[in-house]
């Protein structure tokens, strides 16, 4: 069970539903047969002055993972000779989450072949939108492949910042130029910048917006990829990146249900106070597992916004990581395949500097696309920020 077990269920409510109505704060020229609406500005206090600070230094991707035979056996396993990275867990679909995170792992493990294949099916299958967004699935067995045209706004910030991250390590500027047009269409059409009260960000174009439901809006936090925020405001300095991670982590701080605190895969956003999205099972699940590794890879350190995880795992379990029903606080469900533990263990050296143990430095040969893809990037991200915890 991947983290396209929820999106699945997003995705029937998206069909009938009309575009969201987004605003960009400071758009930039627009094309001669689009109308954009006009620019906002954002109250100085929208987001509590302490949350904007909470920055790391950002650091380059390019062969940082440190673990080229775990690369090698990933692109084995679920990267096509043509480029399309394979949820295998998922009936061997491919998504623009799958696309972004290949490309990513491809700059980390410093395989330019391997990204260029990657970016190249990307660009060839999933950017068939009238905008440089992307349609979000892509499956084998049906024909149009592509069925449903709206995007997912994570699957889009992955492949803008992978192209970014390539863009600056291989000093080739036409990478950094589709990162910059994928991260203006991300501003202009799925970031609610907004008059009053801090930016949103939408899961995708269409079916989240105050317009789309009578809950809207409703926000995905773990579609907030912290450490993306910084290089996308490299390639588009005209929007404000900065206001929108720190509106990101506000929320994680405020977004906590139940007796365990965590928050919920899908969010209502109507009147400003967060509470679980009507629709959607109220867990802590696939998705959510995200958000400290996105927090940890960004350097992120401040206890505070792992407290609830913290004591969600203070307590090893070999059956896997719990999913949580937030409503009754009982566990739902296991996340057992053991890429999902490298993420805990990523937390705990985050926070307390605890070393990563000895099994979780080796992804293991028989995970499913989605957590040896998780375990990839927190060993990237123990590689780029806390080495000491792999014992270097």
């Amino acid at each position: 069970m991947m983290a396209d077990r929820t999106r699945a269920l997003a995705a029937a409510l998206l069909m009938s539903l009309a575009p969201a109505a987004v605003l960009a704060q400071a758009p930039a020229e627009p094309a001669p047969t689009e109308t954009r609406p006009p620019a906002k500005t954002l109250p100085e206090k929208a987001i509590p002055e302490k949350a904007l600070a909470e920055t790391a230094e950002t650091l380059p991707m390019l062969n940082s993972l440190g673990n080229v035979p775990g690369w090698r056996r990933y692109k084995t396993r679920f990267v096509t000779d043509q480029g399309r990275v394979v949820d295998s867990g998922n009936g061997r679909i491919s998504h623009s989450e799958s696309q972004g995170y290949g490309m990513l792992l491809a700059v980390a493990a410093g395989d330019r072949d391997a990204f260029q294949r990657i970016w190249g099916w990307t660009r060839a299958n999933l950017m068939v939108r009238d905008d440089a967004l992307l349609a979000w699935r892509w499956e084998p067995d049906k024909r149009p492949a592509v069925a449903d045209m709206n995007n997912a706004t994570d699957g889009d910030i992955l492949v803008a910042w992978a192209l970014a991250e390539a863009g600056d390590g291989w000093s080739d500027e036409s990478y950094r130029l589709a990162s910059r047009r994928i991260a203006v269409d991300i501003a202009r059409r799925t970031v609610l910048f907004r008059s009053e009260g801090p930016p949103l960000l939408l899961p995708a174009m269409n079916g989240f917006s105050a317009e789309d439901r009578p809950d809207g809006p409703v926000i995905n936090l773990s579609y907030w990829v912290f450490p993306a925020f910084p290089r996308l405001a490299a390639v588009a300095p005209e929007f404000d990146w900065d206001r929108l991670s720190a509106a990101g982590r506000d929320l994680l701080l405020r977004a906590r249900f139940g007796e365990a605190r965590l928050p919920t895969e899908w969010i209502s956003m109507r009147g400003g106070q967060p509470q679980p999205a009507s629709g959607f099972p109220p867990e802590f699940s696939y998705n959510a597992v995200r958000l400290p590794l996105y927090l940890a890879m960004a350097g992120v350190g401040e206890r505070r916004y792992y407290e609830p995880l913290l004591a969600l795992w203070a307590d090893a379990d070999q059956a896997g990581l719990p999913i949580i029903d937030t409503a009754s606080g009982a566990v739902a469900g296991r996340m057992n395949e053991p890429g999902y533990a490298a993420i805990p263990a990523l937390v705990a050296c985050a926070v307390d500097g605890t070393p990563l143990p000895a099994d979780l430095q080796e992804p293991a040969a028989s995970e499913n696309y989605y957590p040896a893809t998780l375990h990839l990037l927190a060993l990237t991200a123990a590689n780029m920020r806390y080495r000491p915890c792999l014992g270097r």
